[in-house]
């Protein structure tokens, strides 16, 4: 059986954090900032924790992860 490769666009935007939990960046802080507001755009800045369900999807995209 051949190894498993990693996915290349989800090895760009998911990480692990030190209990295993998906990380990510959150969107719509790319362009057109001026019409978003202030407290849109806060929320955004900070990365999330993936929910449990689409985790499973992740870990298998990422096996060496």
């Amino acid at each position: 059986m051949p190894k498993m490769k990693t996915h290349s666009g989800a090895k760009k935007r998911f990480s692990f954090t030190g209990t295993g939990k998906v990380k990510y960046k959150r969107a719509k802080m790319r362009h057109i900032l001026e019409k978003k507001s202030k407290s849109m755009k806060r929320k955004a800045r900070k990365s999330a924790i993936l929910n449990d369900s689409d985790s499973r999807h992740v870990a298998a995209l990422l096996p060496n992860g």
